[in-house]
């Protein structure tokens, strides 16, 4: 059974992987310092799984801080890296906050990982990185357009890092997944998207507007270039982007590597506009939802969606769930969440 360390593991994605890995047989420690997560997540992982989940609650752009659990990390085969800030617009407003954190934290677990001899690593990276693209769908190797956001920067830099790192370490193997927008909740409810005051992100917006949280769901921008002005993105269930890390570390594993460093779009392949993602949101849970068109928001870019084919033939990788069973999931976590 291998050990895998997963940082950020109380987190959104974090969280699902974790349950993922465990049902297919790998033992799993987390690494989260709490400040945009909660504790009680892994209470969730433990009623879906039946384990119990040892979380260290430390800083990872502290290298003194992580240096501190090293001798709790020696039996590590491999690290899922999610730690990061991940809000769009929350890196405009402070890009230097977005840096010290999301790099600083990379450098120092890529150092955590040479010094403990852990071999394989899988990154956190985003669509994000491909900026506003000339051509749809977009596959892995399209070139990185610049940045729309210092969060995106963030992406680019750490998969740059990640590179470089096992370049000069030929012992290291690193997969990097750039995910489009994960949605969705655990089927169970047990566990879901828990952000952290005001969410950032369109379907815990839309999710809390429906439950009265919030007054109303603002879509920004109705005057895009797109068939019904609103931005297009790539919406894939939270447990297919899950299910992808594991099979991630399970190609490293097996010594499937034909490079020490790869990359694979994670997406569904179907760009879905905001105003439909509403739509299945309304249909599927039977409800109406109360929004207005805004303008248009910095750093988001007009359209993006996945070429997927290659995680679907190297990886062994499958979609599994639609935009309905996406935005049904969220709903249930929702009511799980204010009952």
């Amino acid at each position: 059974m291998a050990k895998i360390l997963v940082t950020g593991g109380c987190g959104y994605i974090g969280s699902h992987t974790i349950v993922d890995l465990i049902n297919n047989g790998f033992e799993v420690v987390s690494i989260d310092n709490l400040s945009r997560s909660q504790a009680s997540i892994l209470d969730g992982v433990k009623k879906i799984t039946g384990k119990e989940i040892q979380n260290f609650e430390v800083d990872l752009s502290n290298d003194g801080e992580l240096k501190s659990i090293y001798k709790d990390l020696k039996d590590i085969d491999g690290i899922i890296h999610f730690a990061a800030y991940k809000a769009v617009g929350e890196s405009v407003e402070h890009p230097l906050l977005y840096y010290k954190n999301n790099i600083g934290s990379l450098v120092n677990i890529l150092e955590a990982s040479k010094a403990l001899n852990i071999p394989h690593f899988v990154f956190s990276s985003s669509c994000t990185i491909y900026g506003n693209v000339q051509k749809l769908p977009v596959d892995e190797n399209a070139p990185m357009g610049m940045a729309e956001s210092p969060y995106g920067m963030t992406k680019q830099m750490g998969e740059a890092i990640v590179n470089d790192f096992v370049k000069a370490n030929a012992d290291h193997q690193s997969i990097l997944l750039r995910y489009f927008n994960p949605v969705g909740a655990h089927y169970s409810a047990e566990i879901g998207e828990l952000p952290i005051g005001v969410p950032a992100n369109l379907v815990p917006y839309i999710t809390q507007t429906a439950m009265g949280i919030r007054q109303e769901l603002t879509i920004f921008g109705d005057d895009y270039d797109t068939r019904d002005g609103s931005c297009i993105r790539d919406y894939v269930h939270v447990m297919d982007i899950a299910n992808a890390h594991t099979k991630a570390l399970q190609y490293m594993l097996d010594g499937k590597m034909q490079q020490n460093c790869d990359v694979f779009n994670l997406g569904t392949g179907n760009g879905v506009s905001v105003l439909e993602a509403v739509a299945s949101f309304e249909k599927v849970n039977n409800l109406s939802l109360n929004y207005k068109i805004g303008p248009r928001r910095q750093g988001d870019v007009v359209a993006v969606y996945a070429d997927n084919s290659k995680a679907i033939q190297q990886l062994g990788w499958q979609v599994q769930y639609d935009l309905d069973e996406m935005m049904r999931s969220a709903w249930e976590w929702q009511k799980k969440l204010s009952s």
